[in-house]
């Protein structure tokens, strides 16, 4: 892990350090809740969210939200965690039609796959994490920062 202009920034991490990164982004998140996750298709940002929520206490079962663009989990401390999956949507409006914006603004982690596809929703302060696959499979580069 390393500080640069960039934020954060977490090399070759495999599937056995997303645990710890996960815990990393939250201390880092602080009291943003709304957090972003750019990267290709296949570049694990499911997988990453699934730690995240994991270390947020949520033990039920998780999955992407591909075909239901929200899914909504518990964590152990009652807090409810938003998992948007907005790949499929066509433009904006869709997003707003579900009520995007309520979620947003409720206080409630909201983890969301594809946020360019609701740029003009998304809140003036949000946290970005930028997953990129290397060349090895196995291992990602994963980056955090601040967005405002």
């Amino acid at each position: 892990m390393r500080p640069d202009v960039k934020g954060i920034v977490f090399e070759k991490v495999t599937p056995g350090d997303l645990q710890h990164v996960a815990e990393q982004l939250i201390r880092e998140a602080g009291p943003l809740r709304v957090i972003v996750f750019q990267g290709e298709m296949g570049s694990g940002k499911t997988t990453f969210i699934k730690a995240i929520c994991h270390a947020l206490g949520v033990n039920d079962g998780m999955s992407s939200p591909t075909f239901s663009i929200v899914n909504e989990y518990e964590g152990t401390s009652g807090q409810t965690i938003y998992h948007f999956d907005f790949y499929r949507l066509k433009n904006e409006l869709e997003a707003y039609d579900i009520g995007t914006e309520e979620y947003l603004d409720s206080g409630s982690y909201c983890l969301i796959e594809w946020p360019e596809k609701i740029a003009g929703l998304l809140p003036q302060k949000y946290f970005e994490v930028s997953i990129r696959k290397t060349d090895n499979d196995q291992q990602r580069t994963i980056a955090f920062n601040t967005h405002e």
